[in-house]
């Protein structure tokens, strides 16, 4: 079923919107304490392997782009949300995939790839 970004779970949001202003510590407030994160095949478990990740690659990385959110299509797990970036990373554009897992209100896991 698509769903539109006003129906998303409030924690996916916060996550979504939190990576977009590049704030680490907002989008920690949306994820589980043993939350997983799997980004470019590479998986982070817990509070400070995430933070560590978010560091690096969203506000460490350098790179500036733009996002727009192209829609979402809820799962029996969770939600799975598609974001266009264009910037100034390798490449330019991309199309990304967000697989969220819910557990309970918030994040329990978050699978990012193309």
């Amino acid at each position: 079923m698509t769903t539109e970004w006003d129906a998303l779970p409030n924690s996916v949001k916060t996550f979504m919107t939190a990576i977009d202003n590049r704030e680490d510590g907002q989008a920690m407030t949306a994820l589980t304490a043993d939350a997983e994160v799997t980004d470019d095949g590479h998986h982070y478990t817990g509070r400070d392997e995430i933070e560590a990740w978010l560091s690096a690659a969203v506000s460490g990385s350098g790179f500036t782009y733009t996002s727009t959110f192209s829609g979402a299509t809820a799962t029996a797990a969770g939600v799975d949300v598609r974001q266009h970036l264009e910037g100034n990373f390798p490449g330019g554009v991309v199309d990304l995939h967000y697989r969220f897992t819910m557990d309970g209100t918030l994040i329990g896991r978050v699978v990012i790839e193309p």
